[in-house]
C-alpha cells in the first residue's frame, strides 16, 4: 500500500517508550455545549478516517524493524457518565496512563457525558505520538467537531484526502542531507556538550526513583483567565519578549525555588522548547496534516538574587533565536531519539530543568452550529521522564495549561504547588517589571490554598497509579 512505510528514527524510538513504558500519547480534551451522541461521534470518525489515512494504519513488526500497516481499523469509543464536570481530569489522566494498543490502531476516544448538565460533554481523543503532535490534534478535534455538526444537521460532507507525509528526514532541506547534514549533526551535539559542562544545569530530583516501566504520567490543569492572558501578552510586548520565553522564565523560576528551597543562591538552569517545524519546511506543511513535525532547543541559564523575570525571559528569546536562524533547529528534531535512547538507558537523567511546549493561540472557530466548543487543551504522556513540563495554548482569549510529571519522581502535592507558583509568577510578574528571582522565593503563591480544592479528582486518580 502507498501508506506502509518503515517507521523513521524519530517514530520508532517513540513506539520503543510506548512499549516499555506505560505510555507516550498525546491526549486532547475538549468542552463542548450542545447534545452530543456516541452515533454522531462514530460516524463522524469514520469521515475522519477517510481525510487522514494515517488512522487507517497500525504499527506491526519488531522493535528493530517497526513499519507502518493500512488495514481496516475501528477507532475504538467509549462513553462515560460522570457527576462533576471536573470529573473529565479522572478520564484525561486515565487515557494518559493506558497505552496505544499500536498493533490494532493509533487513536482512541471517550466521550464524557455530565449528568448533571445534559447538554455539557468532554470530547477526549487519544491518539500515538508518532502520527501527531500538539498542533495537528487540535485541528483534528476542530475537524471531528465539524464533521459532527452536519452529520447532526443532515448535510453533506465532501471529504478530501489529505496526502500521508513521509519521514521527517525527506522533509528536511538539503543542509540537513549527506555529509553537510553529518556535520551540522556532530557540530550540535558538540555544542551541547560543552554548554552542559559549562553549565551543568540542576534539576529537580527523584522524590522517589522507579524504573521506567513502573512509572505512569501525572497532570496538573491550570487556567489564565482572559484578563490575566491579556495582561501576560501585554507585559510581553511591553518587555520585547515572547509569551513562550516568559513561561519559561516563570517555569524556571518556580523550579529554581524548589531546587534551592527558598535559599538565596546562584543556581543554574535550563529549559527545553519545543519548536514548530511546519512553517519552516519546503514547501511549508499545515496544521491538519496528523505527523509529529516538531523540534526543540535547550537554552541554559544561571539565575541569581537579583536576576529579573523580564531579562531571563529575554535572555531565553536571545538564544531560541539563534537556533531558529540556524540549522540546528533540523538537527535537533534528528537529536530527539539520541536524547530520548539516553534517557531510556539512563533513567535518572533528564532533558532540562524544565520543559515548554507552546502552540501558542490556535486558529480553530468556537461556534459549530449545534455544538459549541468552550475550552480545549492537550497534553503529552510524560511518565517514562523525570522534570516538569508545561503544555500551553490559548483559545478565546484564555491560557489552559497543562503541567506534566512523572509520578512518584515528582508527586502530584509538589507538582501542584509548583504548577501554582508557575501562575503566581505570571501574574506577578506581569503587573511588575522588577519582579526578581528573589521576590519569588519570598513570595506565598495566591493560588495554593484553593489548589486542593481544584484538584480534588486529579489527586484521587494519581493514587491509582503508585
Amino acid at each position: 500500500m502507498l501508506y506502509d512505510r518503515k517507521l523513521s528514527p524519530l517514530e520508532q524510538v517513540i513506539e520503543v517508550v510506548n512499549r516499555r513504558a506505560s505510555a507516550y500519547n498525546i491526549v486532547t480534551t475538549c468542552r463542548i455545549k450542545g447534545i452530543f451522541s456516541e452515533v454522531i461521534l462514530r460516524q463522524a470518525l469514520e469521515v475522519l478516517q477517510a481525510r487522514h489515512p494515517r488512522l487507517n494504519c497500525r504499527i506491526v513488526g519488531k522493535l528493530n524493524s517497526l513499519r507502518f500497516e493500512t488495514g481496516v481499523i475501528h477507532i475504538p469509543v467509549r462513553v462515560v457518565e460522570k457527576y462533576e464536570h471536573q470529573q473529565w481530569q479522572e478520564v484525561a489522566l486515565e487515557e494518559l496512563n493506558q497505552k496505544i494498543e499500536s498493533h490494532k490502531s493509533l487513536m482512541r476516544v471517550v466521550l464524557v457525558q455530565i449528568k448533571t448538565e445534559k447538554n455539557l460533554n468532554y470530547l477526549i481523543t487519544t491518539i500515538h505520538h508518532a502520527i501527531a503532535d500538539g498542533l495537528s490534534c487540535i485541528q483534528l478535534h476542530s475537524e471531528l467537531l465539524r464533521y459532527c455538526q452536519k452529520i447532526a444537521s443532515f448535510e453533506p460532507i465532501e471529504v478530501a484526502t489529505l496526502p500521508v507525509l513521509p519521514s521527517i528526514e525527506k522533509l528536511l532541506p538539503t543542509s540537513m542531507q549527506g555529509w553537510k547534514g553529518a556535520l551540522n549533526i556532530f557540530s550540535t551535539v558538540c555544542r551541547h556538550l560543552v554548554t552542559e559542562i559549562w553549565y551543568r544545569p540542576k534539576t529537580l530530583k527523584f522524590e522517589q526513583f522507579v524504573p521506567i516501566e513502573s512509572r505512569c504520567s501525572g497532570m496538573v490543569h491550570r487556567t489564565l483567565n482572559t484578563e490575566q492572558t491579556g495582561q501576560l501578552i501585554n507585559a510581553c510586548r511591553q518587555n520585547q519578549t515572547t509569551v513562550h520565553t516568559a513561561l519559561c522564565a516563570a517555569m524556571l523560576f518556580a523550579a529554581g525555588r524548589k531546587i534551592t528551597g527558598g535559599k538565596k543562591t546562584n543556581l543554574n538552569v535550563s529549559c527545553w522548547s519545543n519548536i514548530n517545524l511546519r512553517n519552516r519546511l519546503k514547501p511549508e506543511i499545515s496544521d491538519h496534516h496528523l505527523g509529529v513535525l516538531v523540534s526543540g532547543d535547550i537554552s541554559c541559564h544561571t539565575l541569581r538574587t537579583n536576576t529579573s523575570f523580564w531579562d531571563l525571559a529575554r535572555n531565553s528569546r536571545q538564544q531560541i533565536k539563534a537556533t531558529l536562524e540556524s540549522d540546528r533547529i533540523f538537527c535537533s528534531a534528528l537529536l530527539i531519539k539520541l536524547f530520548t535512547d539516553f534517557l531510556l538507558a539512563y533513567p535518572r537523567q533528564m532533558f532540562g530543568t524544565v520543559g515548554v511546549t507552546n502552540i501558542g493561540r490556535v486558529d480553530i472557530p468556537s461556534d459549530y452550529g449545534l455544538f459549541e466548543l468552550e475550552e480545549i487543551s492537550f497534553v503529552p504522556a510524560w511518565g517514562a521522564f523525570g522534570g516538569l513540563c508545561v503544555a500551553v495554548l490559548t483559545f478565546e482569549s484564555k491560557m489552559f495549561l497543562n503541567f506534566m510529571f512523572s509520578e512518584p519522581a515528582i508527586s502530584q502535592e509538589v507538582a501542584e504547588i509548583l504548577a501554582d507558583n508557575v501562575l503566581a509568577c505570571i501574574v506577578k510578574a506581569s503587573n511588575n517589571k522588577k519582579f526578581t528571582f528573589a521576590d519569588q522565593m519570598s513570595a506565598i503563591s495566591p493560588y495554593h490554598s484553593a489548589s486542593s480544592s481544584r484538584s480534588t479528582f486529579a489527586h484521587q486518580v494519581s493514587k491509582r497509579y503508585k
